[in-house]
């Protein structure tokens, strides 16, 4: 069965959580959490998001994010996902 559909609604602050793979760490260094916040920062420039909170564990990320369009966050955490996993 998939998954339901979010709620996505431009003007909307989301709660977001992004997790490491299989609660893995995914910083293991304070210095590793600075081209995270980069790549968030250049993503949610470029999709039209904004970033009103953010709160970095070492295995996790707690994010309180506005889209400014439909889909915009998707394609945010997307985008970093994309280059910070890699």
């Amino acid at each position: 069965m998939p998954r339901m559909k979010r709620l996505d609604l431009p003007g909307v602050a989301q709660h977001v959580i992004q997790r490491g793979n299989d609660r893995q760490a995914c910083f293991f260094h304070e210095l590793d959490y600075i081209p995270y916040m980069q790549d968030l920062r250049e993503a949610a420039c470029k999709f039209g998001c904004q970033i009103h909170a953010d709160v970095l564990m070492t295995n996790h990320v707690h994010l309180l994010m506005t889209p400014g369009v439909p889909g915009a966050v998707a394609r945010t955490m997307q985008a970093v996902g994309r280059r910070y996993g890699t």
